[in-house]
């Protein structure tokens, strides 16, 4: 059956920059070549040094999780191909270097991508928020 994937990248450059990456409906197998592909051409274009990854966590909606593991697999297969090292972070762990809390609304989250790079409203989609935030975590990781 088909799926919607949606996933998000990241561009973190001194400037700051952030999209989407819009899924199309499409079966499984489709939908991921072509992601993919897309996420690859990124990689190609802006040639990160690393790139960070929110890690596996429990969720209630188990379609909702298999449907995030086949968009997260995607993801690690066009950075291994790429050979751009990976940083994975819990969703508590990107929470707790964001605000302090490892249990903050996404709300919460996103007024904080929102101050620390200056921007005028929080970012969205949320999944674009996510991106950031992982990011940021990563960031923060290096600097200590």
């Amino acid at each position: 059956s088909p799926i919607t994937v949606v996933s998000g990248y990241v561009r973190m450059l001194l400037k700051g920059g952030a999209g989407p990456v819009p899924g199309q409906q499409r079966r499984l197998v489709e939908e991921a070549e072509k992601s993919c592909a897309r996420l690859s051409a990124l990689l190609a274009e802006h040639r990160p040094q690393c790139a960070a990854v929110e890690d596996i966590f429990f969720a209630e909606n188990v379609r909702s999780a298999i449907k995030l593991g086949h968009a997260r697999g995607v993801v690690l297969q066009a950075l291994a191909a790429a050979g751009i090292a990976v940083a994975e972070y819990t969703p508590l762990a990107i929470k707790s270097a964001l605000t302090g809390y490892g249990r903050a609304e996404k709300e919460q989250v996103a007024q904080m991508v929102k101050t620390l790079l200056r921007l005028e409203s929080p970012p969205r989609p949320l999944d674009a928020t996510d991106a950031l935030a992982a990011a940021i975590c990563h960031l923060h990781t290096l600097r200590f």
